[in-house]
């Protein structure tokens, strides 16, 4: 039924049952596993607080949209922001809404400049990622392409482009190595 200016009006639970199936099941107490140990007590939260001791925020200022005028009062610690991708989603917090699609795509901005800066890092140490071997692709060419074709992934229509996006940086990062070497060696001629 299209949205109308004119409210309908209500179906009868009778109408509803026949209607939807299952619909109702259960209104009627005997049939729910839970109600010998239901209790309806509104005023009985077992909350021993009106309202909870907060978290302290510690040395750094938390990120919160600016849609909320406080914190939780609890909230995670474990990723503090730090580095260009924290500018940029302190940047994403400080200045847009939830609401805005700026705020979302600075966000995921950040995290691929994190993820970039991850990759930088491995580089640096005696262990770099491996992308072949860490998308999967190995373990696919291995067991054949079954979990891929004939199951009705919901991922089929991006599979084209999924190894653009995975090698794709890889493969320019590489051609621009090559292409310093390259520069390196000719000045030195």
């Amino acid at each position: 039924m299209p949205y109308t200016a004119n409210k309908p009006e209500p179906a009868t639970r009778e109408e509803l049952r026949a209607r939807i199936p299952g619909w109702g099941v259960d209104l009627d107490p005997a049939d729910r596993p839970s109600v010998p140990r239901e209790r309806f007590d509104p005023n009985g939260t077992g909350a021993h607080w009106d309202f909870p001791d907060r978290q302290p925020e510690g040395d750094q200022p938390r990120e919160r949209s600016i849609e909320h005028g406080m914190l939780p009062p609890v909230f995670g610690t474990s990723a503090p922001l730090h580095g260009v991708s924290g500018a940029i989603r302190r940047f994403a917090y400080d200045r847009f809404s939830e609401g805005r699609a700026a705020h979302w795509l600075l966000l995921i901005a950040g995290d691929r400049v994190d993820a970039w800066g991850a990759h930088l890092r491995s580089l640096a140490t005696l262990r770099p990622d491996n992308p072949i071997t860490e998308t999967g692709v190995v373990s696919e060419l291995r067991h054949g392409l079954t979990a891929r074709v004939g199951r009705k992934r919901a991922d089929v229509n991006h599979q084209w482009i999924d190894p653009i996006l995975v090698a794709g940086p890889w493969v320019l990062v590489g051609l621009g190595a090559a292409a310093g070497v390259r520069a390196l060696r000719r000045r030195q001629r």
